[in-house]
This record gives structure tokens, sequence and C-alpha cells, in this order.
């Protein structure tokens, strides 16, 4: 995700925010239609309800991050996206735990923000904290959506909904500068980075972990966010950045560590009282 969002930063000039985002989901959505070849007959109102509100959420969720990026840099705006997966897992935890690990992530993602972000443009970061909103409600939707669909259908689905949605504002900002040949092969690549192989990965794993669990578990991105720029910037961590990752991932490796200690507990309690039966 981290490695096709720098991608899409170096790809907007030629074709702009919207630009990107449209070209980022038409070709995911081509290739997972092709792929998955879903079923469009034998779906309830309910279910495709469901996908149309997966794909406003998903295309919102892009379009908003990447006007965020086109103003603020890369990591404050990952930063400041992930406390909308970070409140999901306080609100959506019946556990007091959680909200410790939840607690946690969220004091290394403000360290690994400096402390502050003053200096950032005001509606880059208003766009960036838009963008969590909807990373929340993509994560709940996700969840929905891969218990009504089977394999990554209902992603197909959704991420056509939000191609169609986007496709009139790409077009209206980039014209044919998306049909230019680099152009489209970058727009290619990022779609196949920050959507198709990510998505796909993410709808599975939300098959297996709870929304509280799973959102914690996005507090991840930042630190990805900070070894994609070491990597491809060659930009130098602080120790107050190598803290900050640190934090983040003990607090994922606790909320992990809780659920599966919740799921042995619970298999347990269910043993027991087949035996006692």
């Amino acid at each position: 995700m981290q490695f096709g969002g720098a991608l899409a930063v170096s790809l907007m000039p030629r074709a702009g925010a919207l630009g990107v985002v449209t070209l980022r989901l038409a070709v995911a959505a081509v290739v997972l239609l092709a792929v998955c070849r879903p079923r469009l007959r034998g779906h309830s109102r309910a279910d495709w309800g469901t996908v149309v509100a997966f794909g406003v959420a998903m295309g919102a969720m892009n379009g908003l991050f990447y006007q965020a990026v086109a103003r603020i840099p890369l990591g404050p705006a990952v930063t400041l996206e992930v406390l909308g997966p970070l409140a999901l897992s306080v609100l959506a935890s019946r556990r007091a735990v959680n909200l410790i690990w939840a607690g946690l992530a969220l004091a290394g993602v403000f360290l690994l923000g400096g402390g502050g972000f003053e200096s950032l443009d005001p509606v880059g970061a208003a766009f960036a904290l838009g963008a969590g909103a909807m990373w929340a409600a993509y994560i709940v939707f996700s969840a929905r959506t891969g218990r009504r669909f089977p394999q990554a259908d209902g992603l197909a689905l959704a991420m056509a909904v939000a191609a169609v949605l986007f496709l009139p504002l790409g077009i209206a900002e980039s014209g044919m500068k998306l049909l230019d040949p680099v152009t489209l092969g970058l727009g290619a690549g990022v779609a196949m980075l920050s959507s198709v192989l990510p998505y796909t990965l993410e709808l599975l794993a939300l098959r297996r972990l709870p929304a509280s669990t799973f959102a914690v578990l996005m507090s991840l991105e930042p630190a990805l966010a900070a070894l994609a720029g070491f990597l491809l910037l060659h930009q130098a961590l602080s120790a107050a950045q190598a803290l900050a990752i640190a934090l983040v991932i003990a607090a994922s490796m606790g909320a992990v560590r809780t659920q599966v200690g919740r799921g042995k507990a619970k298999g347990l309690e269910d043993a027991a009282q087949g035996i006692a039966s």
C-alpha cells in the first residue's frame, strides 16, 4: 500500500490527484472483474446495498487521501488517516484491554507525526482526517461484503462501483492525459500495489479477524510508510520515529495475542461443556 502511495505521488504531476484515483480504481476494477468473474444474479437487495456502500466508502477514502497527499507529505497524511481505524477499534471493542492497545498505537502514531501537525496545510490535514473516517467505514463494509459474497466477488463489484463514481471526476480534471501510455502504465502499477493486492488480502483477513483487532493492525501503516520512505527516499529514521514504530508494532502484537487468547479460552470452555454434557 505504501509503495503504491509513493508511486502515486510521483504520478500526480502527470495526471492530477483525481486522475490518479480514477486510474487506480478503474484498472483495479478491470483486473478484479476479469479474475473473479462475479455473478450478478442471485443476490438480495441487502447484498447490493452493502456492495454499493463499500464502493462509495472505498472511492471516498481514496479520493480524500490523494487530495491530502497532494498538499502534505505522505508520512503525516498516513499518520492522520490511521486515526480513523484507531477510533473504530475503540468503538467496536467490547474488552477494556483493547483500549490499552489502541492507546499505545495512538501514542506511537502521534510520536511518528512529530508530536504535532501545526506546520501542515490545514486543508490537507482535513482531507487526511476525512480519509480516515472513510477508512473506518471501509473496514466495516469490507467485513460485511466478505460475509455476503464468496471469494473476492464483492470486492470486485464494489471496486467497479467506486470506479464508475470517480470516472467523471478524473476525466474532468485530466482528460486525455489519462490515456498517455506512460501514465496508464504507472496507474496500473498503483492499482496493483495499492488496490488489487492489499484490498483482496484485507477482505480475506476480515473474515478471520474482528473489526477492532483489524483496525489496530492498521496502525502499522505509518510505520510501513516510514520504512518505504527509508528504502525509496533514503530518509533516515530518528530515535523518536524508531520508538513510534516499536509502539505501534507492540500494540498490533498485543491486539492479536489478546484475540488469539480469547479464542483459545472460548475453545476450552466449549470443550469443557461438551465433556460435561
